[in-house]
């Protein structure tokens, strides 16, 4: 493909709360035994971009953990590669990223040292499978400056949270609105962006220039009618993760048939970094329905609409309902768990009974064990 990817993954989510303290957003975990960014990377794989920058920043130790080996994405390649870009204290900069825009500018030799003509631009926390190809061709066939992926907003969805569009007959982008007060239209962005390299460049050195940092607000929105900027609306699955309640409904909805389907059985498929664990094992006396089970896992109790990552421990007489048990938790005898995400590495105490009554409940024990 005649694109290089840059995926944004160096953002934190307040919306998080507990489950931001200890990783990036786009390390958290998915469907059992997948990371969040791993989405992006797929996508990226099977659209056949060889050369993709991976841009983090705030608590990248477990993101840079996962992306330690390109060949889970097949990106280990003569030509191309995958690479992982922070923040450099150098002679003339000593900054941190100060905004999306600015994290590429700070990465700017690196584009400039490409000879691909266009530049693939994602988040690293949404959930989704697209062929860039077709994002491609549209684009050239529009011949348009920047074109914006989106979709059509679910009715359950915070509109505001998102960026805002609206277009005329011809897919071209009108209006654009940054997390608005007041939406006008159910359009949003998904935060994957098409367009041409040496315009990046040049737009994103402007931006330097005068002090600004966005990529949606200087960039998209600031250009918006000085440029030709187009939207491609998809119609098939798409998540953003950054919040609690978005976190926990995405990842509830890899119950769903359909939604497995899509991700797991249907081409192409989603790679992420493979660990040497056996199969979970269901001793005698425990009951699943409906839940997904990590490899790793050891159940003696009783799990329900619950997704259980990998190496989990659930104890005799154990009840979990409806919650996300992260990596590596233990869960002794006779606990409750309903309506819950449990923190990863925690050990809940024999007897213990945590429920979210009002919403989503995090559970953070302050025993945590630590591996390297």
């Amino acid at each position: 493909m005649r694109a290089l990817g840059i995926i944004l993954a160096g953002g934190n989510s307040n919306r998080m709360r507990e489950l931001s303290n200890k990783r990036a957003v786009a390390a958290m975990p998915i469907a059992g035994s997948f990371r969040s960014i791993d989405f992006a990377l797929s996508s990226m794989t099977n659209s056949h971009i060889q050369k993709v920058a991976v841009l983090t920043q705030y608590n990248a130790r477990s993101l840079n953990e996962h992306l330690n080996s390109s060949k889970w994405w097949d990106f280990g390649r003569k030509q191309g590669g995958l690479f992982v870009f922070s923040p450099t204290v150098t002679v003339g900069n000593s900054w941190w990223y100060r905004g999306t825009a600015d994290a590429i500018y700070q990465n700017l030799s690196w584009l400039k040292n490409s000879h691909e003509p266009y530049v693939v631009i994602a988040s690293g926390d949404g959930v989704y499978k697209l062929d860039f190809n077709k994002v491609l061709e549209y684009h050239i066939a529009k011949r348009a400056d920047v074109t914006v992926v989106c979709t059509e907003a679910k009715q359950v969805e915070d509109i505001s949270r998102f960026g805002v569009l609206k277009m005329n007959e011809d897919c071209r982008i009108e209006e654009f609105e940054e997390k608005p007060m007041m939406a006008r239209s159910n359009v949003i962005s998904t935060g994957i962006y098409v367009i041409r390299r040496r315009q990046l460049i040049e737009m994103i050195e402007r931006c330097a220039q005068e002090g600004r940092y966005d990529f949606v607000n200087d960039v998209l929105i600031r250009y918006k009618n000085l440029k030709r900027i187009y939207g491609y609306k998809i119609d098939t699955y798409w998540s953003n993760i950054a919040s609690v309640e978005d976190y926990y409904r995405t990842n509830m909805d890899f119950l769903k048939p359909e939604v497995r389907k899509y991700f797991f059985e249907e081409y192409p498929g989603v790679y992420s970094k493979i660990d040497d664990l056996p199969p979970a094992k269901y001793n005698p006396g425990s009951c699943v329905k409906n839940s997904l089970v990590a490899s790793g896992c050891i159940i003696n109790g009783y799990v329900e609409n619950s997704i259980l990552f990998k190496t989990a421990y659930v104890g005799n007489n154990c009840v979990i309902k409806n919650s996300i048990i992260l990596n590596d938790v233990y869960l002794g005898d006779n606990t409750h768990i309903e309506n819950c995400i449990v923190e990863s590495r925690d050990t809940i105490r024999a007897n213990s009974y945590h429920c979210g009554e009002d919403g989503i409940k995090i559970v953070v024990e302050k025993n945590e064990r630590y591996a390297i």
